[in-house]
């Protein structure tokens, strides 16, 4: 059976990463698990399923598609818009961790060992992380990844970092209770400087939350936690895959095993303000991409980024 969950979703109107403002829709939600295996399709359909009262229709995270689609097109008494489209990276856990090694390439897993290496030689030898299962060790992750969380970008200018609520503190600890918490925190002695946070839905582990103190990016602490926990959850075999869930990076495409062609689509109701919301939704965003080309162009985005995480060109 399928479960939505009536939520109020923001379609944002960003300006390259920056959003100016948003305008919530009721829609119901779902996203689609890797494990589905659902077949791709040509072309997203709406939910056979009527949508609940109050809400302006259907947000489906995740739907596998054959080929890139248009981004707005009529469904019935819908409109579709297809708003993300993204290659889903994840990790297939079935294997072996040597046949998962046996992916990358020689000169790949040699860059691998050789930060490895120099980060354990910063911390005078010994490599020190720490895995984080039952509730009690959780509330002691909670303290630490907070005190790496606080010092991110994501944290302090996209409200993007490990939350400090109390609700998802006690909804990690009923989790947790079940076996479904996954965390991780890499040290340099005894001072954290990067987690990992990944929950389980359904047999799968999903990348939620990843940070790292901006001090340690020479030693690519994110990238080396990352790998300690893949080999770890090779060994646990008690999970079916790795879901770097939605959105593309570097980082992702590196680690994964697979990808698959995926997007996000609303099916909203077919009325005047609907339409135009959605075309002039559709409209910004694709200014806000010619612009971010344009500034990749002339190499001035990363730039802008940097100084935004770290304070500095």
């Amino acid at each position: 059976m399928i479960h939505w969950h009536m939520k109020q979703v923001p379609l944002k109107f960003q300006l390259s990463d920056l959003t100016l403002f948003s305008i919530e829709l009721p829609l119901c939600v779902r996203s689609i698990a890797i494990n589905e295996n659902i077949p791709p399709v040509d072309l997203p359909q709406p939910p056979a399923e009527a949508p609940e009262a109050g809400s302006e229709g259907f947000l489906v995270r995740g739907i596998a598609v054959s080929a890139p689609v248009p981004k707005i097109h009529r469904a019935g008494r819908y409109l579709c818009y297809v708003f993300a489209t993204y290659f889903h990276s994840y990790i297939d856990l079935g294997t072996s961790f040597d046949a998962y090694k046996a992916k990358f390439s020689a000169k790949s897993r040699s860059t691998l060992l050789r930060k490895i290496r120099k980060y354990s030689d910063h911390c005078d030898g010994e490599l020190k992380w720490r895995t984080y299962r039952t509730p009690d060790e959780l509330v002691e992750f909670f303290i630490l990844a907070r005190a790496v969380s606080s010092k991110t970008y994501q944290e302090r200018l996209l409200d993007a970092g490990l939350p400090d609520a109390e609700s998802f503190r006690q909804d990690t600890l009923r989790r947790a209770a079940d076996g479904l918490v996954r965390a991780y925190i890499l040290f340099h002695k005894n001072t954290p400087v990067s987690y990992l946070f990944c929950p389980v839905e359904n047999g799968v582990l999903l990348y939620q939350y990843l940070g790292y103190d901006p001090e340690y990016i020479t030693y690519s602490v994110g990238t080396i936690l990352q790998w300690l926990a893949i080999e770890q959850l090779f060994e646990e075999a008690l999970f079916e895959c790795f879901d770097f869930t939605e959105g593309q990076s570097e980082h992702k495409r590196f680690f994964a095993t697979h990808q698959s062609l995926r997007v996000n689509a609303m099916f909203i109701r077919r009325n005047v303000r609907n339409v135009l919301l959605v075309r002039a939704h559709s409209a910004f965003s694709s200014f806000s991409s010619a612009l971010g080309r344009a500034l990749d162009k002339f190499g001035l985005r990363a730039r802008i980024r940097r100084v935004i995480r770290f304070g500095r060109t």
